[in-house]
């Protein structure tokens, strides 16, 4: 296949991804999904190899692919049928994140998978909004095993009513998990469509040209890092239970066009939910591998194979059933980011930026509904400071790494929940000093309008993201609950009962700074003279 038809289908792939996320943000229910665009689409292959993706959410797209081969090992995908999974350790992420996956025919040749997943704002648990401080999986919601949703064109009753029942806002969810297999709908026409018109054969062999190029860039990618061994360490606050400094260690060895991540001396699995699945985990140092690669290339499996990433059994990043991991899929896959990138700065250090707020900041509250008369489960991630770069500030009020979300704005949060937001600024100053500075986090309150149940998990509260080649780390964040006229802290991991007219207040980090600003002044000096 020459340049210019390879071009073309990537481009073609692509698309359809992006045209499967439109229809799922524009069909959704809930404001975290319609509106954060927490949700994640692609394409496979028959065999169950990535072919494209949209750019989503990464912790989502770099994982999708062992929820696949997990469905694909239990259950014979018939043309009509549409399966789903939310279980972390059979390649979900987290609870909420639910996983759908149909099978595309073109006549009766299976010639690919389209999937998606979005994170739904209750899937049942201890705690509305299913993210509480938990020390088992079950108490973090409802566990979906790889089952059809829709068997033959027909939707399974006895499925999606089990679904249903379990979580608090039923109505809502049924309207999301409808939008997700429309989604899959549009994608598995348009590459029936594409099969139609070009053939096969002719599709068959796009697909593997597509895999193909996306592992060449991936291995030039590698083969430009100097070859060696580098070394990183970092440290979660804490796991709501007690259990501080938690330790995350990265060692990088590049040899040629291979890539091997190892975190053997990482922390075991801790008591809270900080625990990342391996799918996280692996995800996360995807991620750090395909920021390095050119901005064009096309997201397939083949990006992937020049990486080996270890993680010992039994660990934070490879915890075993039943470990709690709704905090791993969204805090602990920021820490591995900062970790990986830390040490591949020693390697590259004119491309790596600094940290940046290392914490998605994740906010849930739910209760009752006066205006309803039913339950309501409201979820976001908080935007924080993302790291000075080599040579550009970091940016302000960004969701960086492995969340590509958005904020809820002011206007739906306050037209579908019980809460009022008083106020929503930049954190001014809180970005790492450098000769590039860190970007700066953000201030939200918000005050609740009923009685509220409060869940937080939240990173970098004890110490700020660090700065690098010099740069001074970003400001800690801060959580803060206002009764009766007085602010008083809170920890970063809590669940409490939240009063009628108490006003929650989350400032987040702030990135850190790149490079010194001495030796920037020196220059300037030198050149003066």
């Amino acid at each position: 296949m020459n340049s210019i038809e390879l071009s073309i289908y990537a481009g073609l792939f692509s698309a359809i991804c992006e045209e499967m996320g439109t229809a799922l943000m524009r069909s959704a229910f809930s404001p975290n999904i319609k509106e954060r665009r927490d949700f994640s689409t692609a394409l496979f292959t028959a065999e169950g190899d990535l072919l494209a993706q949209a750019a989503h959410v990464p912790v989502h797209l770099g994982s999708m692919g062992f929820a696949l081969q997990g469905i694909r090992g239990k259950l014979d995908l018939k043309r009509g049928d549409v399966a789903c999974v939310n279980d972390p350790y059979l390649g979900g992420t987290h609870l909420p994140d639910i996983t759908v996956i149909a099978p595309v025919h073109a006549g009766r040749t299976l010639i690919g998978y389209v999937v998606n997943r979005a994170h739904h704002a209750d899937v049942g648990g201890s705690q509305p909004g299913s993210m509480p401080v938990a020390r088992r999986l079950e108490e973090e919601g409802q566990i979906i095993s790889p089952c059809k949703l829709i068997s033959r064109g027909r939707v399974v009753d006895s499925v999606m009513q089990g679904i249903l029942d379990a979580v608090r806002t039923p109505e809502e969810r049924r309207g999301d998990l409808g939008a997700q297999v429309a989604a899959n709908h549009v994608g598995a026409t348009r590459l029936a469509e594409l099969a139609e018109r070009d053939g096969n054969g002719k599709i068959r062999r796009a697909m593997k040209a597509v895999i193909e190029y996306g592992e060449r860039l991936s291995r030039d990618t590698v083969r430009d890092i100097p070859d060696g061994t580098y070394r990183s360490r970092d440290l979660l606050d804490d796991d709501g239970f007690g259990n501080r400094d938690i330790p995350i260690c990265c060692r990088v060895d590049v040899e040629g066009e291979s890539l091997r991540v190892d975190f053997a001396g990482t922390a075991s699995q801790v008591e809270g939910n900080l625990n990342a699945v391996y799918p996280v985990t692996f995800a996360a140092v995807a991620y750090c591998l395909r920021c390095l690669m050119p901005p064009d290339t096309p997201s397939s499996a083949g990006c992937f194979r020049p990486l080996d990433v270890r993680a010992p059994e039994g660990s934070l990043l490879n915890p075993r059933r039943p470990a709690a991991v709704a905090a791993g899929n969204v805090e602990t896959s920021q820490r591995v980011v900062d970790t990986v990138l830390a040490a591949l700065a020693q390697a590259l250090p004119d491309r790596i930026p600094a940290a940046s707020a290392g914490t998605m900041n994740n906010l849930t509250l739910g209760g009752e509904d006066p205006v309803s008369g039913g339950p309501f489960g409201y979820y976001e991630t908080l935007a924080g400071g993302m790291g000075g770069r080599p040579r550009s500030p970091g940016l302000d009020a960004v969701q960086t790494h492995m969340t590509n979300t958005l904020n809820t704005p002011v206007e739906s949060l306050e037209l579908h929940y019980p809460l009022r937001v008083l106020r929503y600024t930049l954190r001014r100053g809180s970005g790492g000093a450098g000769r590039m500075r860190g970007g700066n986090g953000v201030i939200r309150e918000v005050q609740v309008l009923v009685d509220t149940s409060l869940s937080l998990l939240t990173e970098r509260r004890r110490r700020g993201p660090p700065g690098t080649a010099g740069g001074k780390p970003g400001q800690a964040g801060r959580n803060l609950l206002k009764v009766g006229g007085r602010w008083t802290a809170l920890p970063g991991k809590t669940v409490r009962l939240l009063r009628q007219g108490e006003t929650l207040r989350i400032e987040t980090p702030g990135g850190g700074g790149h490079g010194s600003r001495i030796k920037r002044r020196q220059r300037k000096r030198a050149h003066s003279q």
